[in-house]
């Protein structure tokens, strides 16, 4: 069994263009400043490159004073460039389980993500070997009822979020995605794997049917296909899983960062106004019978014309010219 640790209540500030700030869940300044990609990280010491140098071991003035705690990892790291933002689970020590401490997280990010305009499509991945190995076990084993239903409904109010963003949201996964990490996958809009990645719902091999996963990973492959996973627990590799639909497609993991860039490179150049209009009526309209689903998407059309990056965009395609979208 992994040995997931308790996480610790911080969350991340603000990123931008390879800044990253972390302070605490609390209010005040930040703690520490860093340059770069949240996945090479690494300390002053082992760092000659970030802008401060590294401290001592001890205080010069009083050397016997013992060394300082050194300052915890943020639970989430967000990188936003090129209006493509970047959520990294950043507990690989646990395989980025999704305890409530990294669910919170997660929710206050998509609520921010949500009212940046600057944002066009969202990327999850994780850190470490994995992407995510589902929720923490002994979380789930230690908490009363109270707290497993408390946890539960905050995971599925998390997963729908994901669904009602204005932004398209894209997983990258590597490694393992199993339990609610594969029903993460499932939820996200898109995804792209490395052919290495594999998935499962697994919870069956320690007696808990995954029931809430089972909602998301229906609705994205056949119910035979489903059924079977959540019946056996047996990993899938990348290539099923893409036939099956549960990913777009699994590419070399050498080439998984640049195909997931292209993706995300590609939408971000859309309007998002008319993306933020078509992804709920995508959703919606896959929910309801034939008739009702064609006069919602009229309706939406309808709207869809009326605004100004619909008449920008049919000027500029008659001018043979590229569209200039509002910002």
């Amino acid at each position: 069994m992994l040995d997931f640790f308790r996480d610790f209540k911080l969350t991340t500030h603000r990123v931008t263009d390879g800044d990253l700030r972390l302070r605490t869940a609390g209010s005040g300044p930040p703690l520490l400043l860093l340059h770069g990609n949240p996945q090479t990280h690494a300390s002053p010491a082992k760092n000659p490159n970030l802008p401060f140098p590294p401290a001592p071991a001890y205080p010069a003035e009083n050397p016997r004073e013992p060394p300082p705690m050194p300052e915890a990892e943020p639970l989430l790291l967000r990188n936003d460039q090129n209006a493509i933002a970047t959520l990294t689970l950043n507990r690989p020590a646990s395989r980025n389980a999704l305890s409530s401490a990294m669910m919170t997280a997660l929710e206050a990010e998509f609520e921010a993500i949500a009212a940046d305009d600057a944002v066009r499509v969202l990327v999850i991945q994780g850190a470490g070997p994995g992407f995510c190995a589902g929720h923490d076990l002994r979380e789930v084993r230690d908490g009363d009822d109270a707290a497993r239903t408390a946890l539960f409904a905050q995971c599925s109010r998390m997963m729908q979020r994901i669904t009602t963003l204005p932004v398209p949201v894209i997983a990258r996964v590597h490694g393992i995605a199993t339990a609610a990490g594969c029903q993460l996958v499932a939820t996200c809009d898109l995804a792209i794997a490395a052919d290495t990645a594999r998935f499962a719902v697994s919870g069956i091999n320690v007696g808990l049917f995954c029931s809430t996963p089972m909602v998301a990973l229906s609705r994205a492959v056949p119910r035979k296909a489903a059924l079977e996973m959540l019946l056996t627990g047996d990993m899938i590799p990348a290539e099923q899983a893409a036939r099956l639909g549960l990913i777009n497609r699994a590419v070399p993991e050498a080439d998984l960062d640049a195909a997931v860039q292209a993706l995300a490179q590609k939408i971000a150049s859309k309007s998002r106004a008319a993306v933020a209009l078509g992804k709920p009526a995508f959703y919606r309209q896959a929910e309801l019978p034939l008739a009702e689903a064609y006069a919602h998407t009229a309706a939406v059309m309808v709207s869809n014309m009326q605004a100004p990056d619909a008449t920008e965009g049919i000027d500029a395609f008659l001018q043979k010219r590229p569209p200039a979208w509002a910002a």
